[in-house]
């Protein structure tokens, strides 16, 4: 028993020091910007989509299925990687708040109030009630960043129905990126489930790989590409 708890408190330690060092080298590439930020999201994009690739190939054997999933990959990363290269600085950290607001809100409704799972076969640990609470924080962060900076975030001329004032539409938008997050966490857990491991790659010292701690993220950039090349967003 105590041999499990120092086990327990080591990979917490470890867990937290991965964490602030991930953070510390985002937010310095992301506030010096230009070739520091390029570079770390070209490195980024690149570890996650050798990730990709492992695991797309434990999941299809024929070539032609590999050679789709390598294009999927290449899309779903490249165009999400294209989105934090082409906007502006608030845009997104305003975007990656929001995800983490959403994993914030989610664990400790979760935790708090249990209930019903969503997809237990896929992701045994994820509640409704856990959405919900990621829903609320990710809307409330959303509508805090433009209730505070307004215009000076392009995101808020997106969302915007008439002026700068207090509009549901703000908390609706943070609670949409919060379900496409899930969506993409969800779907990062079917792929590992399929192809039989339990993390996407090793790493980060006890966090598992890069797909796994940018999963959620990445469905929004994904989402938020897309809808920037049907002029609907940003």
């Amino acid at each position: 028993m105590t041999r499990a708890v120092s086990r327990k408190k080591s990979d917490l330690g470890v867990r937290t020091l991965s964490a602030a060092v991930m953070v510390a080298v985002a937010t310095t590439a992301m506030w010096l910007g230009g070739w520091p930020w390029s570079v770390f999201v070209a490195l980024v994009a690149a570890g996650v989509l050798w990730e990709w690739v492992k695991l797309s190939r434990a999941i299809a054997r024929p070539p032609v299925a590999r050679f789709v999933w390598f294009v999927a990959g290449l899309i779903y990363v490249g165009l999400a990687a294209d989105v934090l290269w082409s906007q502006e600085f608030s845009d997104v950290l305003i975007i990656v708040l929001c995800v983490i607001a959403t994993d914030i809100g989610a664990y400790f409704s979760g935790r708090s109030f249990g209930g019903p799972k969503i997809a237990p076969r896929i992701s045994p640990s994820k509640t409704w009630s856990g959405l919900g609470g990621g829903m609320l924080g990710a809307g409330l962060v959303f509508w805090g960043a433009m209730a505070w900076l307004g215009p000076a975030f392009s995101l808020h001329n997106a969302v915007s129905l008439h002026n700068g004032s207090f509009e549901l539409r703000f908390v609706a938008t943070g609670a949409l990126i919060a379900i496409i997050a899930q969506v993409g966490d969800f779907f990062e857990s079917w792929m590992k489930r399929r192809a039989g491991v339990k993390d996407s790659g090793n790493l980060i010292p006890g966090h598992g790989g890069l797909f796994d701690r940018v999963d959620g993220l990445l469905a929004v950039l994904f989402v938020a590409g897309i809808m920037m090349r049907m002029g609907r967003f940003l």
